[in-house]
C-alpha cells in the first residue's frame, strides 16, 4: 500500500512549480521593459520633438550623410540648401542629427 501512495504522489502535478514559471515569466518581461522598450520609446519622443523643432538656418544631416542648411520647413518635408542655390527636398523623418557646430562649406 505504500507503494501506491508513493506512486499516485508522484504522479500528482505540483502547482508550485507552475506559479514559479509565471512568476519568473513576470519578471523577465518586466526587465525587458524597463531596461529595453522604455528607453527606446523616451529617445524616439525627443527625436521627434527635436525634428518638429527644426527651423530656417539650422545646419542638419540627413540619414545618407548630406549636409545641409533648411531652407525652408513644410509639415512633412523641409527644403534644404545643399550648395549655392541649389536646395533638395528632405523628408523630415531623414534629419538624424543637428550639425550647427560644424561648419558646413
Amino acid at each position: 500500500m505504500n507503494a501506491l501512495v508513493i506512486l499516485q504522489q508522484a504522479a500528482a502535478p505540483q502547482q508550485g512549480g507552475n506559479m514559479s514559471f509565471l512568476i519568473m515569466m513576470v519578471l523577465i518581461f518586466g526587465v525587458m521593459y524597463f531596461f529595453m522598450i522604455r528607453p527606446q520609446q523616451k529617445k524616439q519622443k525627443e527625436i521627434m520633438k527635436w525634428r518638429e523643432s527644426i527651423q530656417k538656418g539650422d545646419k542638419v544631416v540627413t540619414v545618407g550623410g548630406i549636409y545641409g542648411v533648411v531652407a525652408e520647413v513644410k509639415p512633412a518635408y523641409i527644403l534644404m540648401e545643399v550648395d549655392a542655390n541649389v536646395k533638395i527636398r528632405v523628408d523630415k523623418g531623414s534629419i538624424v542629427k543637428d550639425v550647427t557646430d560644424i561648419p558646413v562649406k
